[in-house]
């Protein structure tokens, strides 16, 4: 806890002339629930969702002998729900991925956000980004996660889910792992993938990208990228946009915001642009009930 002050401490007076009140940071900061590696985070932009009227909590998927930590968030009392997986970003499942699932347990879904990195390690409690990605991200493999996803699944069926409306949304790594889950599971009714990777390099870790197998993606996903995001390009939405026509799925789409770069909808961070993730989430929603997970 002193390392943790320390670090705060210096943090808040890195951040002081961002407009961050010195107060707000570290709360925040000190909090609770954030990824270590995701500070300074921007406290006044944070959405709180509450817990009235929801059971919500961590529950434990057993995959292969490993005891899977799934939070999950679901109207109280309420079976036969449409289920929502929610996938993190690098940083795990954190306050931001858990308020996630209450925002979709609000509007009467069974929402499941699995630790996918908990083989590798917390990370969560990971110190820096570079450290998350070297030690724990970059040794997840995506055979791995699809089967620990299989697991969710088969769990979310047997205490109160109704997968026959299936659906996944995912965050950045989590965006990526949406397409991929999307392509492996053809019970998955529709999906909605956040700035998350479409190409890239084939590695015994990640086997495949998104665009290598889009004629498997049979399902609707929408993709919600910024135009002013560095790491993925336009031209690599249109190569895959182009790869799921020429395999028939022609309901799949892209929007892409002119004024958002990464991470936009995260708003704990300073690449939140609020209107763009309204308007994005407001999309997700609209696009789920469209595609038969409501």
């Amino acid at each position: 806890m002193k390392d943790l002050l320390n670090d705060a401490a210096s943090l808040n007076e890195k951040h002081l002339n961002d407009g961050i009140p010195r107060r707000d940071f570290l709360k925040v900061a000190l909090g609770t629930g954030f990824a270590a590696a995701a500070l300074p985070v921007v406290a006044q932009n944070v959405v709180k969702t509450d817990t009235e009227g929801l059971t919500a909590g961590t529950v434990t998927v057993t995959v292969n002998g490993t005891a899977v930590p799934v939070y999950r968030a679901q109207p109280a009392g309420k079976t036969g729900l449409p289920v929502i997986l929610v996938i993190s970003e690098i940083f795990g499942v954190h306050e931001h991925i858990a308020d996630v699932a209450r925002r979709f347990a609000k509007l009467g879904y069974l929402a499941l956000a699995p630790d996918l990195f908990v083989r590798q390690g917390d990370a969560t409690k990971a110190p820096s980004q570079a450290e998350l990605m070297k030690n724990i991200v970059g040794k997840t493999p995506d055979t791995e996660v699809l089967a620990d996803l299989d697991a969710v699944v088969a769990w979310a069926k047997a205490n109160g889910g109704n997968t026959d409306k299936l659906g996944i949304t995912g965050f950045c790594w989590g965006g990526r792992q949406t397409w991929l889950y999307t392509a492996h599971n053809p019970n998955v009714k529709a999906g909605v993938a956040w700035y998350g990777r479409v190409v890239g390099d084939k590695t015994p870790i990640n086997p495949a990208q998104p665009i290598d197998v889009a004629d498997k993606i049979k399902a609707p996903v929408l993709g919600l990228y910024g135009a002013k995001d560095t790491g993925i390009p336009v031209e690599s939405l249109d190569k895959l946009k182009a790869a799921l026509a020429a395999a028939g799925n022609t309901k799949s789409t892209f929007v892409v915001y002119p004024n958002s770069g990464h991470a936009f909808h995260a708003d704990y961070r300073p690449s939140y642009n609020e209107a763009d993730a309204k308007d994005g989430f407001a999309r997700a929603v609209a696009w789920f009930k469209a595609n038969g997970v409501a």
